[in-house]
């Protein structure tokens, strides 16, 4: 099977990829990505030698540069490229329309065109809003739409593009919804690296409000063998809803746990101003576990200890973007000051 895969030298679609070679040795994957600030070539650098493995350099809103893709059969297009930040889809929302609607789309019209390819969407229990005690208290495949940030609107969009070419012109569709997902090459603008980079520092760690805000954690190797799950034994045309845990953890034990097996001191805990739509994600994940097998394997505990080892070893790969996000972030903080 010949396998194209866009976005895979970001944090999950490059562990993707390395999770399916080395699962399904047979096959070939051809990763497309722009190569913004997200993605890092070193992530797959060990495969470069691999005849089973490509990479092209392109934006997938590029019609042509996509259509020039289908220039061999594609069996399959699994869909990882993406504007993925909050933060930074508020501070710059019409980049994630760009990208993930209009990307989303230009993908859909291709796999249309050559054939009506099958096409797996990775998407975010984002898209779904927030949780409210009462009315909302999990997440789940018939849950309504309710984004709040530009990030999980652009998402929301996507989704919908989606399932409408699945609808209106037969294209075999999947969809798979994960919660935050965390783990080794995962870029340290995001909350878990950010922690534990900083904790390498010896700097603080900023917690947004007063840590109340809570997440379902999945490791994103569990995330992969979910996505494989679907891709294998899915139903065409379904959502699949994918977490980690069986009990959210709030944002303040999961920095305490993190420090603590560290072996720092919570005096490093800083507590700094919330952002705007800072939602809370519970994901039921019955459907894919009970439909297809599949649960995962991690602990928040084991996950967070292996992504802390990574990290601990790995300073080469994450120095510069580290750089960079906190950049970003002091942008960001005076902008909101002003």
């Amino acid at each position: 099977m010949k396998i194209l895969v866009t976005g895979g030298s970001g944090f999950i679609g490059s562990t993707f990829i390395h999770y399916w070679l080395t699962r399904h040795p047979d096959d070939s994957i051809i990763n497309f990505d722009k190569l913004t600030y997200a993605a890092n070539p070193e992530s797959l650098s060990d495969l470069t030698a691999n005849p089973h493995y490509q990479f092209v350099q392109g934006d997938i809103c590029d019609e042509i540069a996509v259509d020039k893709l289908f220039s061999d059969t594609i069996d399959l297009i699994i869909h990882f490229a993406a504007e993925s930040h909050v933060d930074r889809s508020i501070d710059d929302p019409m980049l994630f329309v760009k990208t993930n609607v209009l990307g989303t789309y230009t993908l859909l019209s291709a796999a249309k065109k050559h054939g009506n390819i099958r096409f797996h969407h990775i998407s975010t229990d984002e898209v779904f809003g927030t949780i409210i005690p009462g009315v909302v208290d999990v997440f789940s495949e018939s849950t309504p739409y309710n984004p709040s940030s530009p990030y999980s609107a652009s998402k929301a969009s996507a989704d919908h593009f989606v399932r409408s070419f699945g609808k209106t012109y037969g294209l075999p569709i999947t969809i798979t919804n994960c919660s935050n997902n965390y783990g080794p090459f995962m870029n340290p603008e995001k909350m878990i690296p950010r922690m534990i980079t900083n904790l390498i520092d010896g700097k603080k760690v900023p917690i947004y409000g007063a840590g109340e805000n809570y997440r379902d954690w999945l490791y994103v190797t569990d995330h992969c063998s979910a996505i494989e799950a679907v891709i294998l034994n899915g139903k065409l045309g379904q959502t699949y809803c994918v977490g980690g845990l069986k009990e959210t953890s709030r944002n303040i034990d999961l920095v305490k746990q993190i420090i603590k097996l560290m072996n720092k001191s919570e005096d490093q805990i800083e507590f700094v101003a919330d952002r705007p739509a800072h939602d809370n994600y519970a994901v039921n994940w019955d459907k894919v576990h009970n439909e297809l097998g599949w649960e995962p394997k991690e602990t928040l505990t084991s996950g967070l200890q292996k992504t802390i080892d990574w990290y601990q070893t790995h300073e080469s790969w994450w120095r510069a973007a580290k750089t960079e996000a906190e950049a970003f972030y002091q942008r960001l903080n005076a902008a909101r000051n002003k």
